[in-house]
């Protein structure tokens, strides 16, 4: 009777995982999707459109046309007013 319970014990245990291995995996596992999150956090940190996406002329062209827009302290190029007043006359 000794044999059939040293059989099935044996038996039993063979088919048991290590736990020593079933944390490491587990660990490896918790590790990679850390990997992954951090990696999607950085993508999200990023811009939906490229850099320049928004300086081409489609985007600009109102500005050069609408006076109302392109006069406006914050789009006003400073530099503008500096050549009018060079390149204006002296009185």
């Amino acid at each position: 009777m000794g044999f059939i319970m040293e059989f099935a014990e044996n038996l039993i245990l063979k088919l048991m995982e290590d736990p020593k291995e079933r944390d490491r995996r587990f660990r490896e596992h918790v590790y990679r999707v850390k990997d992954r999150c951090e990696k999607t956090k950085e993508m999200w940190s990023y811009p939906m459109r490229p850099y320049g996406f928004w300086t081409f002329e489609r985007h600009n062209s109102q500005l050069a046309w609408d006076a109302q827009i392109s006069q406006v302290p914050g789009r006003r190029d400073p530099y503008d007013d500096v050549l009018q007043h060079y390149s204006a006359p002296p009185k």
